[in-house]
């Protein structure tokens, strides 16, 4: 390779190490300027539980050293898997260069003859992604403040030996209004003259430039990276009007997904706009960071040889963008057998029996809009539901899952590798199920789960248990920190030959009277979390899916399940990032959840759960995916996030995150009961449950038990004041 990136490592979330750089630390974590300190970085993305210490002194035993801080806000970045930590700006924040992570990496590359492309956020991305307690306020407005930071690391680059610097501005390829493209301009005329040698390559990625292609093309920038998977169109017009001593990068080889590239059709897609171009000035890349996909395909010595043979991770797509600058280099003849290679592969995948199932197709063709809809509107389900539940104001319950202990994780292990046998597994399985189902019982929940111990993943148990999907051992991508997930493979098309929950669903609800909920990952979620085929469209492939969920949903009814949750915690991350993309997938996605929902009598109550997202715009669509409940993950906005339900009227009930999951701290009553008191503000007190905001399978028995115990008394104590 070429150009070798610097600075695309971090130790939680490059936004964040943008927020430390540029020193944006909200006042709550203590900092006084300099260097950010890494308890200070981990506790704005994981938040820190208050801890005591004794001073020694009489009547001083126990001195607080540590406050307890409540993490930032995380959300998707883009429309991919991975979290952000979202930027916390003030209309007067300050800003000084207070972090010099990029200089330091390039610096410790060049120490071991590396000479690299450090790489940034640009700043009207980080202004853009930002958010501020002041209201009415953009965050765009602090831009003439931010930039002498972003002037001042750029020196520092340049004397350290650095001639090039990638700054990455995807929200280029959002609809951007006339004020953020003249926010572009001025940064760009600004940082361009910061170190004038050392030269920018301005980097969009996720879709096209589209009408901000004018503001892109015209910024003193020397290159400009292009994503041509997500948007091959853009090719063409920006080849046509871009000036000719740009350095255009061509992100050719697919950065979110897993196929083998088929390299002549990429060739001959190009040839007519490269023969045109200075060859020096063209350099051949990935569409994005290579972040979203795994690693290394050697290691998945297990998968069918065929499908194996189909795949690309990312040292196999560094040697694709190796075999395509040399084809356009040296001539065609200089790679050709790897070249025939690939059109070989690409062949063999097109015509092979492991992907098409006729009798699934035939499935897809026999869909009808009887199958898209609720026997009865809410206004009269959730009658007969109140009726046969009976539960209480303020229902409690948790998301799914509990904490997968380092004893649950080591009995799987032991299992897979055959040194645990079916037996003991299933009575390890069926002890922490029942110990579960006891323990809530014992708080005093009023819906139960199951615990989830059999599942490895949301997704991945689902697909494990569907065909046309493949599974990897090794193949982690990040999801936000050190929480990493293994995505399946969809590699054909989709059914569901047998049960997938009922059995473990009926265990536990065969250990209490309560209601345990069945717990289903919804189509859109599998689909958005999964690593898709690329030779079908995206709502086939979901279609496909909603049919198998369908089927679980059923059965689970059959079985007796009173309350079925169907997860699309991914639901809004597939949302397209221009509006006028908007509707066309919204109508896909609902219609694929009702599709998967609708199947049942009107006394079982639908759940769904969403993850953090913003819900304003796309509201009326959550509407009309008609669950019965919806739980959405509020505690880190502090109950924001219901404004949209609030202003829409939302009618069916909804049950907001009371605390974040995703920080080890445990909250206290009163800062439960204070949330709630938020939701009431916006809810109907007969629409308001009250759960956490996710599962709890990465958090610790010793987090979650006092966390849920504070979470029913706040609930018990709210039902006695109303």
């Amino acid at each position: 390779m070429s150009k070798i990136p610097s600075n695309d490592f971090s130790l939680y979330d490059h936004v964040l190490d943008t927020a430390a750089m540029v020193g944006a630390v909200p006042s709550r974590y203590g900092w006084n300027g300099g260097e950010v300190p890494l308890d200070v970085y981990f506790a704005m993305a994981r938040g820190n539980q208050g801890r005591t210490q004794d001073c020694g002194q009489p009547g001083h035993e126990h001195t607080a050293y540590e406050p307890n801080l409540t993490a930032m806000e995380m959300t998707k970045w883009f429309d991919t898997n991975y979290h952000y930590i979202v930027p916390e700006l003030e209309d007067d924040q300050t800003f000084a260069l207070s972090s010099t992570k990029s200089v330091d990496y390039f610096l410790e590359a060049k120490a071991l003859g590396i000479h690299t492309r450090p790489v940034i956020l640009g700043p009207v991305t980080f202004l853009k992604l930002a958010k501020s307690p002041a209201e009415g306020f953009n965050p765009i407005a602090l831009l003439p403040r931010l930039l002498p930071v972003y002037e001042q690391l750029l020196r520092r680059l340049s004397l350290s030996g650095a001639d090039w610097v990638q700054i990455d501005e995807p929200a280029l390829v959002l609809d951007l209004n006339p004020n953020e493209r003249a926010a572009l301009e001025f940064a760009y005329g600004q940082l361009s003259k910061a170190a004038p040698e050392l030269k920018i390559m301005l980097a969009t990625y996720f879709g096209s430039l589209g009408d901000n292609l004018e503001t892109a093309i015209s910024l003193p920038v020397a290159g400009l990276h292009l994503d041509l998977v997500r948007a091959p169109e853009q090719l063409e017009t920006v080849g046509r009007l871009a000036p000719k001593d740009l350095v255009l990068s061509l992100g050719l080889i697919d950065g979110r997904n897993v196929w083998r590239a088929n390299l002549p059709a990429i060739l001959d897609r190009i040839k007519p706009i490269v023969a045109g171009w200075p060859l020096d000035r063209v350099e051949i890349a990935p569409s994005c960071s290579m972040l979203h996909v795994p690693i290394d395909l050697r290691m998945e010595t297990a998968l069918d040889e065929d499908i194996r043979s189909w795949l690309a991770f990312a040292a196999d797509k560094t040697d694709e963008l190796v075999v395509l600058a040399e084809a356009l280099s040296k001539g065609r003849d200089a790679v050709a057998d790897a070249l025939n290679a690939s059109a070989e592969v690409a062949a063999a995948r097109a015509t092979s029996t492991k992907v098409h199932d006729p009798l699934v197709e035939g499935r897809i063709a026999s869909i009808n809009s009887g199958m898209k809809h609720r026997k009865s509107a809410f206004s009269e389900r959730t009658r007969v539901q109140a009726g046969a539940l009976s539960l209480p104001p303020f229902p409690t319950t948790t998301i799914g899952s509990f904490p997968q202990t380092p004893e649950v994780r080591k009995a799987r292990s032991a299992h897979a590798k055959g040194r645990l046998s079916y037996v003991d597994y299933e009575t390890f399985l069926k002890k922490e199920t029942k110990a579960a189902i006891r323990w809530q019982e014992e708080i005093g929940l009023d819906v139960l789960v199951h615990g989830e111990f059999e599942r490895n993943d949301m997704v991945q148990h689902f697909g494990e248990q569907l065909s046309g999907f493949a599974f990897t051992q090794h193949a982690w991508v990040q999801s936000y920190g050190s929480r990493y997930v293994r995505p399946p493979i969809i590699f054909g098309d989709v059914s569901r030959p047998n049960p997938m929950t009922v059995r473990w669903w009926q265990f536990a609800q065969s250990l209490t009277e309560k209601p345990v909920k069945g717990m289903l990952t919804g189509p859109v979620t599998i689909l958005n979390w999964s690593f898709v085929r690329d030779d079908v469209p995206r709502p086939e492939a979901c279609r496909q899916i909603a049919l198998a969920i369908r089927d679980e949903v059923r059965d689970l009814e059959r079985s007796g399940a009173r309350m079925i949750q169907i997860d699309e915690a991914a639901f809004r991350e597939g949302l397209p990032l221009r509006k006028s993309d908007w509707k066309v997938y919204l109508d896909w996605a609902v219609e694929c959840f009702r599709l998967a929902s609708t199947g049942v009598k009107d006394a079982t109550q639908i759940h769904t759960h969403m993850c953090y997202s913003e819900f304003n715009e796309i509201i009326d669509a959550i509407a009309e995916m008609d669950a019965d409940v919806i739980s959405i993950e509020t505690s880190r906005s502090k109950m924001e996030l219901l404004d949209a339900f609030t202003n829409s009227k939302y009618p069916n009930e909804i049950g907001p995150g009371v605390y974040d999951i995703h920080s080890p701290r445990v909250p206290e009553v009163a800062e439960i009961s204070a949330l709630l008191m938020l939701a009431r503000e916006r809810l109907s007190d007969a629409q308001l449950w009250v759960n956490p905001d996710c599962g709890l399978k990465t958090r610790k028995w010793e987090e979650v038990r006092p966390a849920l115990t504070n979470m029913v008394a706040a609930a018990r104590a709210l039902r006695e004041k109303v």
